[in-house]
């Protein structure tokens, strides 16, 4: 949820002149070839070019700028993300070993504005813009003692994400091995769900050495190992697949495809979680905020979103990274609160301030600082509120959160996990759609996917039938990506608004509000929140406010309908 609701700007701080020079430097290197989509042939020397490994393997990506996300993709289920900024132009590298005075192809499949692809010291190749998937190639020869050459892809400072698939060199490998793996055998079903199979099979040998296998469903590769064993992901449950192996070397050699073997994913689904909670937030740092115990009296509110959880100072937790877990104000309004019947689940994150995600080094750091919080109150579920390019937008942060939440979840039987982030109308965002994916690959066993349905930067914006598209996105997400059906997914998604004027100037009126608690429980969702309590009063053409909604209102109205979700 957002820490304030004045409006944000973000900066834009690349010039003309820097683009100019780079967009010059780069006409002088090669011009882009841009294709239509086909199938490119040839032993690829690079490792995980397609990123069906589903992480960053054999890569190294400046600034951790570098993701593997499901949309969008040119081929498979995967493709690289590079988030260039304004200082950084998110450069992608990986080397190989090469031969001397040998011409190779360098090509990939590219998404986005200037994006850029080339040998470090060599030839390169580029586009300003691409809206679809296109191709780019260079060729180049390397030097007459050249055994190892470093290829990069790179966007340009400011100019948003770009994404790249199918990436391919082409040409001989380093030294002159042209003798291909064994066949692998042996290939068999380890384990599976409604939406996974796990495999694995007999080790293939190699006159150098096997460096990897790449597992196939029909003519698709849908994951990839430097072990003897893989799991596929986001199967469709009750369906048959056939999945074949190719172990390959170092020079790009691959071997015959093993025998094919055939598997049923379960039928299975994981049950609801049985989990409800409404719960608006209710800020003490920020707002003029009103007496929790006063809104409880007069809506039947039980349950309150507490914000913020901070870092103050390294991996150390704190109320808005300053006042102290115990001791203080926030704890003595948790204490009237269960004493008035309610509890609370704390809000660990947010759009702004220096968070713990970042700051904590591993997820086990992280989950010890998630644990201080837990002890502290006696929690039965807590909040995690990533937002922004410092923990959602970021591939590293966002695998460490849903590490740490595993971790706190393993120690705290009973203990309830809730992951909150943006969206856009119709359902996740490429970010939030690889949070729910990892989620799955890491097995976070996360209770409630909670989506804040604003701030889409249109004042017109009908927000009942954008929440509702939205939230109807994220089951259709939440049903690929676990096999669950449509009561199981609604049971793990939660819906976070704002009520009144919202940072970009919507309006979600009572109305709209009466109609998605109505909506929600009658889908049968895990929780109801919104932004916030302090906001909760009525101040009509009064704009966008910290104390109020911006619109005519009773005090504490959105509390009161919120206190009708029953889930």
């Amino acid at each position: 949820m957002r820490t304030r609701t004045h409006t944000r700007t973000r900066s834009r701080t690349h010039t003309r002149t820097r683009l100019a020079c780079g967009l010059g430097a780069a006409v002088l290197g090669a011009a882009a070839v841009l294709t239509a989509p086909g199938a490119a042939f040839g032993a690829n020397l690079l490792t995980n070019g397609d990123f069906e490994a589903g992480t960053l393997s054999g890569w190294s990506c400046t600034g951790g700028l570098g993701s593997v996300v499901s949309s969008p993709v040119h081929g498979g289920g995967k493709a690289l993300a590079g988030a260039a900024s304004s200082s950084d132009n998110a450069k992608c590298t990986q080397t190989v070993s090469v031969q001397p005075n040998t011409t190779y192809t360098l090509s990939s499949w590219v998404r986005g504005n200037y994006v850029y692809l080339g040998v470090t010291g060599g030839a390169s190749t580029w586009t300003p813009a691409a809206a679809g998937y296109s191709k780019l190639s260079v060729s180049f020869t390397t030097g007459a003692s050249q055994t190892s050459a470093e290829i990069y892809l790179n966007g340009w400072y400011g100019q948003g994400t770009y994404y790249a698939d199918d990436i391919s060199l082409d040409g001989p490998g380093g030294g002159t091995d042209t003798t291909a793996p064994t066949t692998p055998g042996g290939l068999t079903s380890t384990g599976k769900t409604s939406s996974t199979v796990s495999l694995s099979w007999a080790a293939s040998t190699d006159n150098v050495g096997v460096t990897g296998y790449d597992v196939y469903q029909g003519g698709t590769k849908v994951a990839t190992s430097t072990t003897t064993s893989a799991t596929v992901t986001g199967l469709a449950a009750n369906t048959s697949y056939a999945f074949t192996v190719r172990a390959r070397d170092l020079a790009g050699n691959t071997s015959a495809a093993s025998g094919s073997l055939t598997v049923t994913t379960d039928t299975t689904t994981a049950p609801p979680t049985g989990f409800k909670q409404a719960a608006p937030y209710l800020y003490l740092g920020w707002g003029n905020p009103p007496s929790a115990t006063t809104v409880m009296n007069a809506t039947g509110a039980k349950w309150f979103t507490m914000a913020f959880i901070l870092s103050s100072g390294g991996c150390n937790p704190a109320w808005d990274g300053q006042r102290a877990l115990t001791g203080g104000i926030d704890q003595s309004t948790i204490n009237s609160i269960r004493a008035a019947g309610g509890d609370i689940v704390p809000s660990i994150g947010g759009w702004q301030g220096n968070k713990l995600g970042p700051n904590c080094a591993t997820p086990e750091a992280l989950a010890g600082a998630y644990q201080k919080v837990i002890d502290a109150y006696g929690l039965k579920a807590i909040d995690v509120d990533i937002e922004n390019t410092d923990e959602f937008e970021n591939a590293v942060v966002q695998d460490r959160i849903l590490g740490a939440l595993k971790i706190v979840k393993q120690n705290n039987p009973g203990l309830r996990t809730i992951l909150t982030f943006g969206t856009s109308t119709t359902g996740p965002t490429s970010w939030g759609n690889r949070l729910i994916e990892q989620a799955k690959a890491l097995n976070a066993d996360i209770d409630v996917f909670t989506i804040m349905p604003f701030d889409f930067g249109n004042a017109s914006t009908d927000m009942y039938a954008s929440t509702v598209s939205a939230t109807e996105g994220l089951k259709t997400k939440l049903k690929s990506t676990f096999g669950w059906d449509d009561a199981t997914a609604y049971a793990h998604i939660g819906i976070s608004g704002m009520n009144g004027i919202s940072d970009t100037q919507e309006t979600t009126t009572i109305q709209n509000w009466t109609d998605i608690r109505n909506w929600a429980n009658s889908h049968h969702i895990a929780r109801l929140a919104f932004w916030s309590v302090n906001r909760d009063r009525g101040c009509p053409g009064g704009g966008l406010q910290e104390s109020c909604s911006g619109i005519a209102q009773s005090d504490w109205q959105f509390s009161s309908i919120t206190a009708g979700f029953t889930g």
